[in-house]
């Protein structure tokens, strides 16, 4: 795995992370899970009217029983009351296994006082199971060693150096032709080059700007596609699509990081490598001369 797919993994990681919620967060780290620990990992389902004994997954060598949340639609007490009845639940199903039990929860802010102060008391009462709590960084560690084939099963094929490198004309019409097809009526702004520090205004990411810059090693054949095609207003309808979409994304995302990604799908960056290669070069593109994401020059 070289560095452009470690960063574009790291991207896609965080937006799994802060947008699953409820079953699917829990559905998510148990794949992740799965692939970290292999053999030593065991998923545990919910069955009828015995539900899953308060353990979402076990880790047979540390005796770890898990227990994940997605918090954010909770409120502190109806998360202390689920916290506490997780806990007991678990003791008392898996007492004589149990070594370790790990909270798993994919919010950004941090547990309400009222839950950690909580934790602090379970801690106390019960100093025989260790109790840790798993947040963003810790999962992040475990996605970031897992092999290129993990990385791919959880996140699909990642654009590399090789493969934007090698990559043809011909490989940028699947692309470009599926953003044709995006209903935008040509605007009025230039294709115009941006201010050199166009990515340090809009706070994106070192992972971002690895991409970006990856994919910018073929802006001189997106250029060329453009100028033969017999549509001269080509360009420009589609630098129109992204104004556009960009304009609708930062309604609902605040994340500079998040936008981006949205704006990864929308290039088509999904399918086998060389379509994603093609969509980072065609994204990189448009990024550098069109209005998505602000310039230095002046704020929306």
């Amino acid at each position: 795995m070289d560095e452009v797919q470690a960063a574009f993994y790291r991207l896609r990681f965080r937006e799994a992370f802060l947008e699953k919620t409820g079953t699917e967060f829990q559905d998510w780290f148990v794949r992740l899970a799965g692939y970290a620990f292999g053999p030593d990992f065991e998923a545990v389902r919910s069955y009828g009217k015995h539900g899953d004994f308060k353990c979402d997954g076990r880790r047979l060598s540390t005796g770890t029983i898990f227990q994940c949340y997605a918090p954010y639609q909770q409120t502190a007490a109806e998360l202390d009351k689920k916290i506490d009845g997780d806990f007991r639940g678990a003791r008392e199903h898996w007492d004589t296994w149990m070594n370790e039990w790990v909270l798993v929860h994919n919010d950004t802010r941090g547990l309400p006082p009222s839950s950690t102060q909580l934790i602090d008391r379970l801690r106390k009462s019960h100093p025989q199971v260790k109790i840790e709590v798993w947040r963003e960084p810790t999962l992040q560690e475990l996605a970031a060693a897992l092999p290129l084939s993990a990385q791919q099963a959880l996140f699909g094929y990642a654009p590399s150096k090789t493969g934007v490198e090698t990559l043809m004309l011909e490989n940028l019409k699947p692309v470009i032709d599926a953003l044709e097809r995006m209903d935008a009526v040509p605007g009025e702004e230039p294709l115009t080059p941006p201010s050199v520090d166009k990515l340090a205004r809009n706070a994106l990411s070192d992972d971002a700007a690895a991409l970006l810059k990856l994919g910018r090693r073929k802006e001189a054949m997106v250029e060329t596609w453009f100028s033969k095609s017999p549509n001269a207003e080509l360009g420009e309808r589609i630098a129109e699509a992204f104004r556009r979409r960009y304009a609708e994304l930062k309604k609902h995302e605040s994340s500079p990081d998040g936008i981006f990604t949205h704006l990864q799908q929308y290039a088509g960056m999904g399918g086998e490598p060389a379509r994603q290669s093609a969509a980072l070069a065609v994204l990189s593109y448009f990024f550098e001369r069109c209005d998505i994401f602000e310039d230095s020059d002046g704020a929306r």
